[in-house]
């Protein structure tokens, strides 16, 4: 009994010899003849046809093809994946093979006898193989990437590698041969095609030109031929500093000055070396080098601003040496030895100091003043008093005012003889962090001319103070959509907020659903409790038909003093999704137009409705608005009208037009009955006068507060103004027609000098003319 199989075209048949050796294994105490001829069979996967996809042919010699030899096959996926047709042998699969699922099967076969059912040949296994077909693109699993590279790098400098993985047979053909290209980022960078490193390509890439690149690698299969599947990754390089830029000083000339009775250490000014550079590359020294004042001026560095502070190091003297040259010269700290072609890496500049020759100018109790205030500090609060004094013999009186260039906001006012520096603006550490304000003080020979004789200043460092006055809130607007089909418990989205205050103890934000949806039956939060916030469902199961969109309020609180807090709202829609939870269609618009109604049907309706509202609302107006025919009169027309106020003025009995008590004691002024006839057009500015200030204080208070209100109001009129009107009549021929001085007159008088005015007073000439003569027919 002879048993063979046919394969399939794509079938590779095996050696004889092996196929001998496989028949003596079967029939081990059996002589038969050795046709069983055994081959593994290969299919394509991915098969997308509708008839089931013939794999191979068993067959046996003893089948005479009348129907008597029965086939059946075993094993794996025998009858779900594959099955055989029991009367010809023939082998189909069924369903659609994936080889990235499984890429063989392994089944048995066996011819009986349909009448017996008894095995015609002994059971025999063979392998079914899932030939590979590119059907999976490249994907970088690491992606998006973040690399840097030092600036003015040589060309070549290994940067980064990416690498892609391809799901395909690397065995079988160029499937999963991956080849890497550059899609942007040319000419600045390249990419090796078969390891994948990032390298530079262009010289002298330098970060004070550009620091960041986005470069985009495409990883393709098939060996990069044509018909290969691609992906894409996105490489972020940033190009990190080195000292390739020298210092170089702004001005070759500085021109300062420094009084004469100047204390040791006093600071006479400061040079600036300016360096593109950054970080340690730009970190600077600063060094007198050569000059006539080499022992008696130094200078520092400020490692903060990187600028050079010169300072007095012995006593001046105007008579002994009027000015001082000095070479100073600033250098970078920290040199790279392949950058040297680039510098020197120093420079130079030249200062002149003259010594002034006046009397002694005021001396501040301090040289530097630094201040902290809150940022919630009321106006007219003094912050800091500074305080000078006149070393010389006469002592004179000394006047305070600040440089307004320093001060170029307002926010400050310093009293002129107490040296009070005080608030005249609401401070706001997140508009203005730091104010350096500049503080003069003049000595004044004689008060009344004004004119000082000598001038010192002292530079005062404000540091405004975080105050938590600023609610957390969302980073941006949160939307999100849920499937009707979603779970209980399943993530809808992660929430972020920001706040713009700075507390010490760092921002920690606190999530809560808000006091009306604390028992929201659809979605819940759940608070991370580092800074970010989930959203849930709480419910499984959504009707888009039902309700299409959620709005969810959400409190969000900061952990400051007072805490603030603010409400955002989280929008969710319900979607259409698909078996793999992709939204197919979010819109409710089929669930709610009626099967017999069209769209177009509907929008008509719609039309017509709004075309008689507007109709109904045109005629009602037009029966309110309906204007009478103006009929004239000779007894209703008046020449004359006569507006009569039955109210007047209290004259010295009444007391309560204003009350002086509000400016001194503004909370007792409250207590008083409130005029009800009088309504003061800009609203009272004493709520800034604290009742335990001072006498001096509080109109120092009051008036810059007011004056603050009265600056930042356009459309109110100051408060107290005096408007003078000495002239009337001016220039017209009429002169003057004021009534003021009509006692004076006879009643009786004549018109007849109106028409003389000319044609601008012919009207008036002819209705007094008129009656006139009809007075005197009668």
């Amino acid at each position: 009994m002879d048993l063979t199989a046919t394969l399939s075209e794509s079938s590779r048949p095996i050696s004889k010899a092996s196929e001998n050796k496989l028949l003596d294994t079967l029939f081990q105490h059996h002589r038969l003849k050795r046709s069983w001829v055994w081959n593994q069979f290969f299919v394509l996967e991915e098969y997308t046809g509708t008839d089931p996809l013939y794999v191979g042919k068993l067959h046996s010699d003893m089948d005479k093809g009348d129907g008597s030899i029965k086939y059946i096959l075993s094993g794996d996926g025998a009858g779900t994946m594959f099955t055989i047709d029991d009367t010809t042998g023939d082998i189909h699969a069924i369903q659609r093979l994936d080889r990235e699922e499984r890429s063989q099967y392994t089944l048995r076969a066996q011819a009986l006898d349909r009448r017996t059912g008894r095995p015609m040949e002994p059971e025999s296994e063979f392998i079914i193989k899932i030939q590979d077909i590119n059907d999976n693109e490249p994907k970088f699993l690491d992606g998006p990437y973040a690399a840097s590279v030092p600036e003015m790098s040589p060309v070549g400098t290994s940067i980064i590698q990416v690498t892609a993985t391809d799901a395909d047979d690397p065995t079988y053909g160029n499937s999963a041969r991956v080849v890497y290209s550059i899609l942007q980022g040319q000419p600045y960078f390249s990419v090796d095609s078969k390891t994948g490193i990032i390298r530079t390509a262009l010289t002298n890439m330098d970060r004070e030109a550009r620091e960041c690149y986005e470069v985009i690698i495409q990883a393709k299969d098939m060996s990069g031929l044509l018909g290969g599947l691609a992906g894409t990754t996105t490489v972020n390089i940033t190009l990190s500093d080195v000292n390739d830029n020298p210092p170089r000083f702004l001005q070759k000339h500085y021109q300062m000055s420094i009084l004469e009775s100047a204390p040791v250490s006093s600071t006479v000014g400061r040079v600036l070396a300016k360096d593109l550079d950054e970080g340690i590359s730009a970190e600077m020294k600063y060094s007198l080098v050569d000059g006539d004042g080499l022992d008696v001026f130094d200078i520092a560095t400020d490692t903060k601003y990187q600028a050079g502070i010169i300072t007095v190091r012995k006593p001046l003297s105007f008579e002994t040496k009027r000015s001082y040259t000095l070479k100073v010269e600033g250098a970078n700290t920290h040199v790279e030895m392949r950058f040297l072609n680039l510098g020197p890496f120093r420079d130079t500049t030249t200062v002149h100091i003259s010594v002034e020759d006046v009397d002694e100018p005021p001396v501040f109790e301090a040289s530097f003043y630094f201040v902290e205030v809150p940022e919630d500090v009321d106006i007219g609060t003094t912050i800091q008093i500074v305080s000078a004094r006149d070393p010389d013999v006469t002592n004179n009186s000394i006047r305070y005012s600040i440089d307004r260039s320093s001060d170029p906001g307002r926010f400050f006012y310093v009293d002129i003889t107490t040296g009070a520096l005080m608030t005249a603006r609401p401070l706001d550490r997140e508009d203005v962090a730091w104010h350096n304000i500049t503080v003069l003080a003049m000595e004044m020979s004689n008060p009344e001319t004004n004119n000082p004789i000598q001038i010192e200043s002292v530079a005062i460092t404000v540091k405004i103070l975080d105050v938590n006055d600023n609610a957390p809130k969302f980073d941006k607007f949160y939307e999100a959509h849920v499937c009707e089909n979603a779970k209980a418990g399943q993530l809808i989205e992660t929430l972020s907020a920001v706040d713009q205050d700075d507390p010490p103890e760092g921002q920690h934000f606190y999530y809560s659903l808000a006091p009306e949806a604390a028992n929201n039956p659809n979605f819940t939060l759940r608070d991370n409790q580092d800074n970010t916030a989930w959203i849930l469902t709480r419910r499984s199961g959504y009707r888009q038909r039902t309700q299409n969109t959620f709005y969810l309020p959400i409190l969000i609180a900061d952990n400051g003093q007072p805490m603030l807090s603010s409400t955002g709202t989280f929008t969710i829609q319900v979607c259409l999704c698909d078996n793999n939870g992709d939204e197919v269609s979010c819109s409710p618009m089929a669930h709610t137009l009626p099967i017999s109604l069209s769209r177009g049907a509907l929008l008509a309706i719609l039309g017509c409705v709004f075309v008689l509202l507007v109709l109904v609302l045109f005629m009602l107006s037009m029966r309110r608005y309906r204007k009478q025919p103006y009929i004239i009169n000779e007894e209703e027309n008046v020449h004359e009208n006569i507006v009569r106020y039955d109210d007047e003025g209290g004259g010295e009995e009444d007391t309560e037009a204003f009350d002086i008590a509000a400016m001194w004691n503004p909370r007792e002024a409250q207590m008083l009955r409130i005029r009800q006839d009088i309504q003061p057009e800009i609203e009272s500015l004493s709520r800034y006068v604290p009742q335990t200030c001072m006498m001096h204080d509080n109109i120092h208070k009051y008036v810059l507060a007011k004056l603050y209100e009265a600056d930042f109001d356009f459309y109110t009129p100051p408060f107290d103004s005096l408007q003078t009107y000495m002239f009337e009549g001016d220039g017209s021929v009429a002169q003057s027609l004021s009534s003021l001085q009509s006692i004076s007159t006879d009643s009786n008088q004549s018109y007849d000098y109106l028409t003389d005015w000319g044609p601008h007073f012919k009207k008036l000439a002819e209705m007094y003319g008129a009656s006139e003569g009809s007075g005197a027919l009668s």
